[in-house]
């Protein structure tokens, strides 16, 4: 299980965004559970601001440190309360600035008992509080956006995939696109034509063997279509792969001179 903790001025936003669909019902089941922390809740400030100008100038306002460090404050000591000693948990900021986000990192993030997600806003937060709570600086790609809530809620969806117990079925999880570098093979359902389109034969053929071996050369050649790189680091690790299929076309070719 993963209690995901997420320190935004938006909380409602983070609840309604993970409420629906399989993430939502994995709450529900218990699963994980997910909370969203106010921040503007911990300002000293008696008009709940949390935001002033940076030193220096520039355009824009910045996050205050104090509002953010008590935030995270007592979702730590909530944490340690029932968490073993010594362990850190990860405080996980978003932001275009971080290493960019992929499927590898979700499912080591999922293994995890506790994440905290730092959603910022304006023109980012105090350095001071970063680098007092911040363990990990994630991105989710090379744009900005308004805030932090948005990337926040994709890692969650991504890293709640990864548990135990979320996907009605686990399998899915672990063939579908990135799990082993390759994307995903192109699948289909009923009817078997639509708009003069037939599903392929071999698909129909009940040999499950033949639709395995099928469907990794589906995503090979998506793949290396698509993303070369990520194309070439499968080779990398499975030569063995082109090496049996090497062998395979020799005794195919010495079977058909036989013949």
């Amino acid at each position: 299980m993963v209690n995901f903790h997420v320190l935004t001025l938006f909380p409602e936003m983070i609840i309604q965004g993970l409420s629906a669909s399989v993430i939502g019902r994995a709450v529900d089941r218990g699963v994980i559970s997910l909370e969203a922390v106010n921040i503007r809740d911990y300002t000293v400030n008696k008009h709940k601001k949390v935001d002033d100008y940076p030193y220096g100038g520039g355009a824009g306002m910045l996050m205050q440190a104090q509002p953010v460090y008590d935030a995270w404050k007592a979702v730590a000591e909530k944490i340690d309360a029932h968490k073993e000693k010594g362990k850190r948990t990860k405080v996980i900021y978003v932001t275009p600035g971080g290493c960019t986000f992929h499927q590898a990192m979700a499912k080591e993030l999922a293994k995890e008992e506790d994440l905290i997600f730092l959603c910022g806003h304006y023109e980012g937060i105090d350095e001071r509080v970063l680098e007092e709570i911040v363990t990990d600086y994630v991105s989710i790609g090379d744009y900005v956006l308004t805030g932090g809530e948005l990337p926040a809620m994709v890692m969650i969806d991504a890293i709640a995939r990864m548990v135990p117990g979320v996907l009605g079925n686990q399998d899915s999880g672990e063939t579908e696109s990135f799990s082993n570098y390759l994307l995903e093979y192109p699948q289909y359902s009923r009817p078997e034509s639509w708009m003069d389109k037939k599903v392929p034969e071999v698909l129909l053929s009940g040999d499950h063997k033949k639709v395995e071996e099928w469907r990794l050369e589906q995503s090979l050649e998506r793949t290396k279509a698509i993303r070369p790189e990520l194309y070439d680091k499968w080779a990398k690790e499975n030569q063995d792969y082109f090496v049996r299929k090497a062998k395979k076309a020799c005794n195919l070719k010495e079977t058909m001179v036989n013949y």
